[in-house]
């Protein structure tokens, strides 16, 4: 249906409102469905994951081989890979998705008036959430799995590098979504990779989108910002920092700095800028960079830093500015953890930061004094993921202020009403 669709050249406005309408009917009915249907509906769309493994990874294997035609970077193509364990991973999500309590009808918080009004502040779904990614194919199962089980209808919007993975992925939820007796426009894909639909989709397809999350590079969070005529739920930028401070454990220092940088290099939580106390210059600094050297990185440092590492780039401004999504990091060497705050809020994309230190008093200052929308102790910034923080997945990661920040989940895809129970009583 999808190819015939692109094939008959269908006039994408018509298209692409039609979705719009589709979605907005099943938005309606998943609002007042119970628990059950969608937590059965997500158990069996698990299980067609699983059954389709293959003809997802043959999916996958013809977006890759058009992939690396392009000559693209190393960062986009492990986003776009899928594996026996990515796929155990979406399982996994979903399965987590589908026990996690249902948001919806959720009393926040109750309380009586004076005059005997007993009133509620209820969770309630947003509607409709349009979802555009580019080279993430685990983000169809994630989105289309937090929208379901918190009573959201969703238009998923990815990109052409990603397209037969997607629909692929897209064709377990719908079976899911079948098996359970709920409409197959609960969980929509683009049938098209015509770019024009984006901008569709950012007029809000005739005011039937609600919220827009965009999953991509700087390019793509940029145009959404800039032209969505509905509110967007996104980060820039994943410019996210790891200090290490005076009284750091130097084994823990090397273990966390290396994972916070080097084990997926093109995810928004990998470190690109390490701060260093200058009481640890060389104990404690020098293995760390050499451990960071080891695993393939590329240091790029302030003057003492290339004075204790030879091999070290030297730090321009532009490099304290960037989001390398590459084995590539930033080093500067701060005399305080005051400095290094100071040089975190100046700089950081306010995504995620991380302290190493076992001073109460600086992790209290880091975590106080610093504005961004995940602060770690002790951890490695690659920790700043929805299933991490017990979500089952994410549908983004917000760095704004408004209504959602940090890892998107089904209470972040909700909002609220209020309900007020009376006995009769009028205002004087």
């Amino acid at each position: 249906m999808m190819d015939s669709l692109e094939h008959q050249q269908a006039d994408l406005p018509a298209l692409m409102a039609e979705i719009g309408r589709k979605a907005r009917t099943a938005a309606a009915v998943l609002a007042f469905t119970p628990a059950e249907p969608k937590r059965a509906a997500l158990l069996a769309a698990a299980d067609a994951l699983d059954s389709r493994r293959a003809e997802i990874l043959a999916a996958n294997a013809e977006d890759m081989r058009a992939a690396e035609t392009k000559g693209i970077s190393k960062a986009f193509l492990d986003r776009l890979l899928l594996t026996d364990k990515r796929i155990d991973g979406m399982i996994e999500g979903l399965r987590t998705i589908a026990e996690l309590p249902d948001p919806v009808g959720a009393v926040m918080s109750e309380w009586t008036r004076p005059n005997g009004l007993v009133i509620s502040r209820v969770r309630t779904p947003l509607g409709v959430i349009g979802v555009i990614f580019e080279s993430r194919p685990n983000v169809t199962a994630d989105a289309g799995a937090l929208t379901l089980k918190s009573g959201n209808a969703v238009i998923l919007r990815g990109g052409s590098d990603s397209v037969h993975s997607s629909r692929a992925i897209h064709a377990s939820l719908v079976e899911g979504l079948k098996s359970a007796g709920l409409p197959e426009a609960c969980i929509q894909i683009v049938p098209t990779t015509d770019r024009a639909a984006v901008g569709e989709m950012l007029a809000g397809l005739g005011g039937n989108i609600d919220v827009i999350v965009p999953r991509g590079g700087k390019t793509l969070v940029a145009r959404v910002q800039a032209e969505a005529r509905v509110p967007v739920f996104a980060h820039l930028e994943g410019i996210c920092h790891t200090y290490l401070d005076a009284s750091a454990n130097p084994q823990m220092a090397i273990d966390v700095t290396v994972n916070a940088k080097m084990r997926r290099t093109g995810v928004c939580g990998a470190t690109e800028t390490l701060l260093v106390h200058e009481s640890l210059l060389p104990n404690v600094a020098k293995p760390v960079i050499e451990a960071l050297i080891a695993r393939g990185c590329e240091i790029r440092g302030d003057v003492r830093i290339q004075a204790l590492i030879p091999t070290a780039l030297p730090a321009t401004e532009t490099d304290w500015h960037t989001e390398y999504e590459d084995a590539i990091i930033s080093v500067k060497v701060v005399k305080d953890v005051g400095e290094a705050i100071a040089h975190i809020n100046t700089y950081s994309s306010h995504h995620t930061e991380a302290i190493i230190t076992e001073d109460l008093a600086s992790v209290q200052r880091f975590l106080a004094e610093i504005d961004s929308a995940i602060l770690l102790h002790n951890a490695s910034t690659q920790f700043a993921d929805g299933g991490e923080f017990g979500f089952g997945g994410e549908i983004g990661i917000a760095t704004g202020k408004f209504h959602a920040r940090g890892p998107v989940g089904v209470e972040q895809l909700t909002t609220f009403k209020y309900l007020v129970r009376g006995a009769g009583q009028t205002r004087p």
